[in-house]
């Protein structure tokens, strides 16, 4: 597993910039008080309660990108969350779940955080590249979540990184 990054946001999370959203992209909003942005060719989708998540979608109906910002909620801290998130998704049903990016110690605009960024496939086959970090900011924790396929990850991973930096808690 590659060496956590240190505070300054190097290494493979040097794209994560804390600021606010660009101008016109729409925000998603929990009760905690964290807020998600995403940009406007993005549409909200349901998810879990308490939750909140938006998607561009492709003909069919298929996941070009993926976001979703839910407060923490189990036993994941900032210390293990890069093993704990790749377990998660082994427990999920996600199979061939590979690390390809950890740091602890990361800066996001309202607290420090932990990403992983791995890929996996789903149970019925479709494959993923995620970016999941566990934010603590001052009052509560909240998790965020990118995903794309593999292919549409050119277009739609700089957005869903911006998007990372841009979740406040």
């Amino acid at each position: 597993m590659p060496t956590p990054a240190g505070p300054a946001n190097t290494g493979a999370f040097a794209w994560l910039r804390p600021g606010p959203a660009p101008s016109g992209w729409l925000s998603a909003t929990l009760p905690s008080g964290a807020v998600m942005a995403y940009p406007p060719s993005w549409r909200g989708v349901k998810g879990d309660r308490g939750t909140a998540s938006a998607a561009l979608l492709g003909s069919h109906g298929r996941y070009l990108g993926y976001l979703n910002v839910t407060p923490r909620q189990g036993p994941e801290s900032l210390s293990d969350w890069t093993r704990f998130r790749p377990a998660h998704n082994v427990d999920e049903g996600d199979r061939a779940v590979h690390v390809m990016a950890s740091a602890a110690g990361l800066r996001f605009r309202t607290g420090r955080g932990s990403c992983v960024q791995d890929s996996y496939a789903t149970e019925t086959g479709a494959h993923y590249v995620e970016i999941a970090c566990l934010v603590a900011g001052s009052h509560a924790s909240t998790v965020i979540v990118g995903a794309a396929p593999p292919s549409a990850w050119a277009s739609s991973g700089p957005l869903i990184e911006r998007a990372i930096s841009a979740v406040t808690t």
